[in-house]
């Protein structure tokens, strides 16, 4: 057995991607990431989540179901890697596609997750065995939590993915 999966580690909450609609179910849509269709993860978009807010019936909602067979473009808004098989969360939200925005897991702050944005992704794995989970931080958030005598990997957690 593997201890961890590897494949879905290039997926990110806040990557766009392309998807294709496999089928319709009351509350959303399940769909195959381009690139992942062998993968053995699954991926949905939870439209009543994304929309009923919005929407002033279930018939409105329906018609915004993308249709089976579609090609769509949309935004990683939540990856479980606990145990197999993956499951990702899908966005379709306009919003969304411009700049996802979602809470710090340290200090429940809003955050941008989109290239831009002051979010890092945390992938948390165990030596015991497979699965991960993933936590999303501002850089200062995580950079505060790493002990002061540690400067250099403070500096680091405030440095992650930018342009020195």
């Amino acid at each position: 057995m593997e201890r961890f999966e590897t494949e879905s580690l290039a997926l990110m909450p806040g990557q766009k991607v392309r998807a294709r609609v496999l089928s319709h179910h009351p509350w959303g849509v399940i769909v195959e990431i381009a690139g992942y269709e062998n993968a053995g993860l699954s991926a949905s978009i939870d439209m009543i989540q994304q929309f009923s807010g919005t929407t002033s019936s279930y018939d409105e909602l329906l018609a915004l179901f993308p249709p089976v067979g579609s090609q769509i473009e949309a935004v990683i808004e939540q990856i479980h890697r606990w145990h197999p098989p993956v499951s990702v969360r899908l966005s379709i939200r306009p919003a969304d596609l411009e700049s996802l925005v979602w809470n710090c897991d340290f200090c429940g702050e809003r955050i941008t997750l989109s290239p831009g944005g002051d979010a890092l992704v945390l992938d948390s794995r165990s030596h015991d065995g497979p699965g991960s989970h993933t936590v999303i931080s501002h850089r200062h958030c995580l950079a505060e939590r790493i002990r002061p005598e540690n400067a250099g990997e403070r500096a680091r957690a405030r440095k992650i993915g930018r342009m020195c």
